[in-house]
């Protein structure tokens, strides 16, 4: 990966909207309309049309958690290295995550934040691709913090209010994500991308765990292993596999 040419800061400007139907919808908008700056930050008081993983629709209370969408310019990137900047961003909410809790936040792959077995967070990256080139990213943050009442259908979410028995600052933890999204930006600049992949291993959500899987039609269980630069899940013992995103789904125990 090459440097990105930008002197540009992620959160700088930080724009906050009343009600949007989707901070990433929003961010692709200004970004197809040649407006977008690598850095800028948007952040939303609501979501009306959240978007998770695989269309599926994001949830998430009025003003109770972090619904926030950051540009960048990737530009200078390679575009077969997509993965290491999905990875840049999941640590960034872990990291963000852990700073008010006891550090037993993980990544559950591709980029969801898991507390215990409960998910606090997911991320969503949308692409501006040019031919051959990464033109932009759109990074996609949704991160539950003083939300306790969730919807019938998230059977597993939890927050870091239920966590810490704790209220936050939603806008100022939003300024703070972006500051942690920064540093780890540099890293990607700096070429540190094996420093990024050892450490999301390192926080990978049931790593070395028999866990349930089903793929297909066929249901299984294996050992979570490792990620590796691509994406690609590798589970099992000595008849190791992988998987892309989408081929494979854990089920719980």
């Amino acid at each position: 990966m090459q440097a990105a040419p930008t002197n540009n800061v992620i959160g700088k400007p930080f724009v906050q909207l009343n009600s949007v139907d989707s901070t990433n919808n929003y961010a692709m908008g200004r970004v197809q309309k040649g407006l977008a700056k690598h850095g800028e930050a948007y952040f939303a008081w609501e979501q009306t049309k959240g978007k998770g993983q695989r269309e599926k629709q994001w949830l998430s209370a009025r003003g109770e958690n972090i619904i926030l969408s950051v540009v960048l310019d990737t530009s200078a990137f390679f575009l077969h290295k997509q993965f290491f900047l999905s990875m840049a961003a999941a640590l960034s909410a872990r990291d963000l995550f852990n700073k008010y809790t006891t550090n037993k936040a993980l990544i559950k792959w591709p980029n969801d934040i898991y507390y215990g077995d409960r998910k606090a967070g997911g991320i969503l990256i949308e692409n501006v691709i040019h031919g051959d080139q990464w033109r932009f990213a759109v990074v996609g943050f949704g991160v539950n913090i003083n939300q306790t009442l969730f919807d019938a259908s998230l059977k597993n979410a939890t927050s870091l209010k239920q966590v810490t028995g704790e209220s936050y600052d939603v806008v100022r933890l939003s300024e703070e994500l972006c500051s942690i999204m920064q540093q780890r930006f540099l890293q990607l600049q700096n070429g540190e991308q094996q420093s990024i992949l050892a450490e999301y291993n390192s926080a990978l959500y049931r790593k070395q765990a028999v866990t349930k899987f089903k793929a297909r039609s066929r249901i299984f269980s294996a050992t979570v292993n490792y990620v590796d630069e691509n994406g690609r899940l590798f589970i099992g013992g000595a008849a190791e596999e992988s998987f892309e995103f989408g081929e494979v789904e854990w089920l719980p125990d």
